[in-house]
Order: structure tokens, then C-alpha cells, then sequence
């Protein structure tokens, strides 16, 4: 079976986003494998995009559609095996304010056993930030005689085919839940996959699959979520399960899957993970919320703040179940809940002591970093801190004055040559902060990011950084040194930020 993987795909964090005007390409990509009768293993990918983060221009019959340009690699070693580039339009909406849907983007490309890395460069054609890049790496191998399964693929709709699509499968239209976090609005899970060769065991007798959910940690079955069926020995043997899950309570769970013969001998199973949350139905009882360290927030208008506050380390689906409680009245019990359910999904054995780590950083950027109208984690400088940590290293400039002499070349050209000009230039650079991380996880060592107050107002944000995932701007510091700068010029503060101070 192929494991699923999960990737998000962004240039800043989507709730960073919502509360911003600024509007930056975001994208949930999935991938699943399969095998066509003849063995003929495929792969299958899938690009969910949330409108709201795109721009929509009007179209000539007057909707508005948003347009992204994908090139998309898939590569054996040095070898390309499909490169395509292509322009991706939204669905067409009347005006700008209906952009609160997600699209998505299917492609189905076939595949031998072996290692396969897929690249996608993203870009929006209607803004001017740079493509965003990304890689997975997936591993295909389907045996022809061997019982397989395939890709156990999690589906937000299955219904009847009517007429045949992308999204067809042995007579079911079934569109693949690019995520594996399932909200409160999701009341069915749905989930797909094929087993292979089961003929090979069983003949053309019949056999037993059966699902099930289970809690992550302790592997115990949840009552009344576990199905059964009958099914025929074939060689590829399709397979659609459905649970009712609005009564499963927030929590890590896995959804498990196996093939039995008439004997219920587990002949092979498998399972993919999941995470739900449901802040209506109880998670843990009273007695054990009551005592929380979540408990112990009583101010209301303050546990708004540290739901607000989680979004830089959040999933979207859990950044808008905390916006929608942070915004209603009255609901401090269903508030401590998801604090609790959210901390303790992430840390069984010490919930607590995450929480209160995280909560001195939430404290730290709304007393440093606030701005009239604008609380401190909703910054660019307290966006980082709270999904990075403090910086290791950070360099604070009011009114920093450099001396670049002036001549042929660049300024690093003039360095290196030491080239002598007649002509010494003052540049007077806009208030920066330089915040370096020596290292931060799957990353490479010394990260920067460069912080500037553009109107100096007080209100830094970000203009660029070389940490993965974030803002690229290449003209940055012709932008800090009020264009004194060409763009080829690499001067004082662009070698403060290749140093890391």
C-alpha cells in the first residue's frame, strides 16, 4: 500500500492571510497511487486551491475567474517522465466577494515501479508575487501476483457516475479530501481503495473487507464506527466505505482497513490517519476539562486571543473552526474545549507544557509587537515568532547609514576586485530588523529574515527572508534603500543578511 502524504503549499500562513488584505496563493496537494488490470501502475495527484487567496479578473462574457499557471514535473532519477505546463482557471463567479470555495486540480500520469519525484512550480498570473515551488517524493510498487492494497484515499463526495470525468472510478464520481483534518462540517468520512491480486487467495470465492476507526494512541476500536461487506474474488477489487462521524469526538484517530478470507483470517490491512475535530461533541468528560489547564482560562476576550494566535502552527480547518468560536458570544466551555483538544492532539503527555511555551510567545508579540487596530500576533514579526520562536540572533536599524563607493560593476564586484572610485555614495536605508535563525526544522542552517518599516510608522513587515516557505522579494533591499540601490547592487544590509547579523 502507498502511504498518503500531505503537503501545504503557501506563502504565508492562510489565517496570516485572512487577516490581512494581502492576498498570496495557497494550496493542499495530495497524491495517491494506483494499478489498472495488466499491471499498470499509475500515479494520481490532486491540487486543491482556496479562491480567496487567489486574484479574479473579468472575463470577456463579464464573470471573473482567477488563473493559475502550474508546471508540473514528474522525474526517475535524471530522467523527465511527463512535463507539462499549463494554465489552471477558477470556476467563473459573478463578482470578487464570492471567493469563499476551493477548486481543485486532477492529473493521472502513468507510472512503472520506482522512486518518482513530483514537482510543481505555482504561480498566480494576476499578482506579481514570485512561483511558488515544491517536491514530493513517492515510491510505486505493485507486484503482479502479490495481495496489495492501493492508496487509501480519504473522499469529501462519492456519488453515481452520470457522465464520465476525471473524478470517474468504476461508476462512482469521487472527489479525493485533499487534507487530513476533518472539521465539525464534515459529518461522512468517505474513503476508496483497491485491492489486487485478492483472486490469487481466494479464487472467485467470496471474502470480507471491513473498516474501522480507531484512536491513534491506544488503538482501541470507537464504538459504532466499523463496517462490513461480502465481496467476489477478482483481480482488482474496488472498494467504497462511509461513516457517519458527527458524533466522533475532536481527537487523533486512524481509519483502518483489511481483507479476510471465509476463515476471518486477516489475509492484509492498512490505515491512514486523520484528525477530527468536533468541539460540539465531547472529547474528554467534564471532570478532565474541568481541572485542564484550559479550565483555567476564565477571560473570555483572552481565550479569543490564544484561538486567534494559533494559526501560524494550525491546519485551515482548524485555523476556522478557531475563528468561528473566537467570534461568538458566550461559549467558554466550547472554547476550552478546543484549546484542550488542540494541544492535547499534539502532546498526550505534555499538553500543558506546550501550551504554556506557546502561550509566553503569544504574550511576547501582543505586548511587542501590537499596532493600533492590529494585535500583535496578527504582524509579520509575531507570525514568525510564534511559529518559529525567538530569534537566535536580531539586528535593529533606525536610521542606518552605509558608504558604497560607486564605479563599474556592482558593489560586491568592487569588493572582490577592489576596484578604487572617485565617487563615495551614502545610502540611507528605511528601518530594518535582521532576525536570524541558526537553524529551524527542515531547514538548512541560518535562516534570515529582514523586517522593514516602509512609512516609519512603527509597523514592520516582512520584505524577505531565505527560510523555505517564505516571502522571496530579489530587488528587497533596492526597496530598503529607497532605490539608491540598482538592482544588481548587493550593498551593506544585503551582506548583513548573506552573514545571518
Amino acid at each position: 500500500m502507498q502511504c498518503r502524504r500531505i503537503a501545504t503549499i503557501f506563502l504565508f500562513s492562510l489565517m496570516a492571510l485572512s487577516l490581512s488584505a494581502q492576498k498570496h496563493l495557497t494550496a493542499m496537494f495530495d497524491y495517491a497511487t494506483f494499478c489498472l488490470e495488466g499491471h499498470k501502475p499509475y500515479l494520481e495527484t490532486y491540487l486543491n486551491f482556496d479562491a480567496w487567496n487567489l486574484h479574479f479578473a473579468a472575463s470577456a462574457d463579464g464573470q471573473y475567474r482567477a488563473h493559475v499557471e502550474v508546471v508540473y514535473m514528474v522525474s526517475h532519477g535524471d530522467s523527465t517522465v511527463h512535463l507539462k505546463k499549463y494554465i489552471l482557471n477558477s470556476p467563473a463567479i459573478g463578482d470578487t466577494t464570492q471567493t469563499a470555495f476551493n477548486f481543485m486540480d486532477v492529473q493521472r500520469v502513468a507510472v512503472a515501479n520506482g522512486t518518482y519525484t513530483v514537482s510543481l512550480q505555482l504561480r498566480d498570473t494576476l499578482s506579481n508575487d514570485a512561483p511558488v515551488v515544491m517536491t514530493q517524493n513517492v515510491q510505486v510498487d505493485y507486484d503482479r501476483v502479490k495481495l496489495q492494497l492501493s492508496s487509501i484515499q480519504l473522499m469529501s463526495r462519492v456519488e453515481p457516475t452520470t457522465s464520465d470525468n476525471i473524478l470517474s472510478r468504476y461508476g462512482y464520481d469521487m472527489e479525493p479530501y485533499v487534507n487530513d483534518f476533518l472539521p465539525e462540517q464534515v459529518k461522512t468520512l468517505h474513503c476508496y481503495y483497491e485491492i489486487y491480486n485478492v483472486n490469487h487467495l481466494v479464487f472467485r470465492q467470496k471474502f470480507l473487507t471491513v473498516a474501522y476507526i480507531e484512536e491513534r494512541e491506544s488503538g482501541q476500536r470507537v464504538d459504532n464506527l466499523s463496517q462490513s461487506a461480502v465481496q467476489q474474488g477478482s483481480s482488482i477489487v474496488p472498494v467504497v466505505t462511509s461513516f457517519d462521524i458527527s458524533q466522533l469526538p475532536s481527537g487523533n484517530y486512524n481509519l483502518v482497513v483489511e481483507v479476510r478470507n471465509k476463515k476471518n483470517e486477516l489475509l492484509i490491512s492498512g490505515r491512514v490517519p486523520f484528525q477530527r475535530s468536533n468541539p460540539s461533541v465531547a472529547t474528554a468528560s467534564p471532570s478532565t476539562v474541568g481541572f485542564s489547564f484550559a479550565a483555567l482560562i476564565t477571560d473570555e476576550n483572552q481565550l479569543n486571543d490564544y484561538l486567534r494566535a494559533l494559526y501560524p502552527i494550525a491546519s485551515s480547518a482548524e485555523n476556522e473552526q478557531a475563528m468561528a468560536l473566537s467570534r461568538q458570544i458566550g461559549k467558554l466551555k466550547e472554547k476550552q474545549t478546543f484549546l484542550y483538544t488542540f494541544w492535547t492532539a499534539r502532546s498526550p503527555l505534555n499538553a500543558e507544557q506546550k501550551w504554556n511555551e506557546y502561550r509566553k510567545r503569544i504574550d511576547y508579540v501582543i505586548a511587542r509587537f501590537g499596532y493600533p487596530r492590529t494585535p500583535g500576533y496578527n504582524t509579520d514579526r509575531g507570525r514568525v515568532y510564534l511559529q518559529y520562536g525567538a530569534p537566535d540572533y536580531v539586528r535593529d536599524e533606525k536610521n542606518f547609514v552605509s558608504a558604497l563607493r560607486l564605479g563599474s560593476g556592482t558593489a560586491s564586484q568592487q569588493a572582490v576586485s577592489g576596484e578604487i572610485s572617485n565617487s563615495l555614495g551614502h545610502i540611507h536605508y528605511l528601518p530594518y530588523q535582521l532576525w536570524r535563525y541558526n537553524q529551524l526544522p527542515g531547514d538548512d542552517p541560518t535562516r534570515v529574515f529582514i523586517f522593514w518599516d516602509q512609512f516609519r510608522s512603527g509597523y514592520y513587515t516582512l520584505l524577505n527572508s531565505n527560510a523555505k516557505g517564505e516571502q522571496i522579494d530579489p530587488y528587497w533591499e533596492r526597496r530598503l534603500s529607497q532605490l539608491q540601490l540598482s538592482d544588481e547592487d548587493v550593498g551593506e544590509v544585503g551582506e548583513q543578511f548573506l552573514r545571518g547579523y
